[in-house]
């Protein structure tokens, strides 16, 4: 059974160099949303988590919503396992594909079909499995010879698709995204919105962080909102939307 349990789950970022700049400490006032504090060594550190706690059960459709810098971004990526909290128990029971950072893992130099097997690599993919999919993937990207081609001689859409096209080929439980992905022409769109939704109906769980409340309206079941690395209100998508798109 799918299962996401966060218990006093905490993220500190240490700034260093930070010390005695007065220009710094105050963009870092605005990107974390004031929460800055030092260590007993005197170093800077970003809260940029505190005390998070939440369960989100198999069914359960969650949207994230908070300001920038409200710690939505740093939440998916303890979802995602890619950064572990320094206070606090992160628990995700079930298979978990993140759409969050797609460009992750591709390397420039290497030819498209190269960086196949590395971002798959990522994602848990065995070197068999992604040898058995790879022609699947392929057909989808639309690449067709460019796939032996380096990738820095991709445009940047094409880039997204093989990327799109790699990260969407398995089924996770758990599914992460930030934002509903829009990714390539008119024509590549169209089936990327189809795999997509495929995508979100068959995982488990989903957790998707935006700021459009049509989408989370359509889509959630429920909304965590996070202001200041802290949630603020966790209950029905009617009433945090409610309150959130009122202010």
């Amino acid at each position: 059974m799918a299962n996401i349990r966060l218990q006093n789950v905490s993220v500190e970022f240490p700034i260093f160099n930070a010390n005695g700049r007065s220009i710094t400490s105050r963009i870092l006032e605005v990107a974390s949303g004031g929460r800055l504090d030092k260590d007993p060594s005197g170093r800077v550190l970003v809260h940029a988590l505190q005390n998070i706690n939440f369960e989100i059960n198999e069914g359960e459709r969650v949207g994230l919503l908070g300001h920038n810098g409200a710690g939505k971004s740093t939440l998916l990526r303890v979802l995602s396992r890619v950064y572990h909290p320094q206070k606090g128990v992160a628990k995700m029971d079930g298979d978990v594909s993140s759409l969050i950072d797609l460009g992750l893992g591709i390397n420039p130099e290497a030819t498209g079909r190269e960086n196949v097997f590395i971002r798959a690599a990522l994602l848990g993919l065995s070197k068999s499995e992604v040898a058995a999919r790879f022609d699947e993937i392929v057909a989808f990207s639309d690449l067709g010879e460019f796939i032996e081609m380096p990738v820095r001689t991709y445009s940047s859409g094409m880039q997204l698709r093989l990327a799109f096209a790699v990260s969407t080929v398995i089924q996770p439980e758990i599914l992460l995204m930030d934002e509903w992905l829009s990714v390539g022409d008119e024509n590549f769109k169209h089936k990327a919105e189809a795999r997509l939704s495929n995508l979100v109906n068959s995982a488990k769980i989903l957790v998707i962080a935006s700021h459009d409340r049509e989408l989370i309206e359509k889509t959630c079941t429920r909304v965590i909102w996070l202001e200041h690395g802290t949630v603020r209100m966790d209950a029905d998508v009617k009433k945090v939307c409610s309150s959130y798109f009122s202010q």
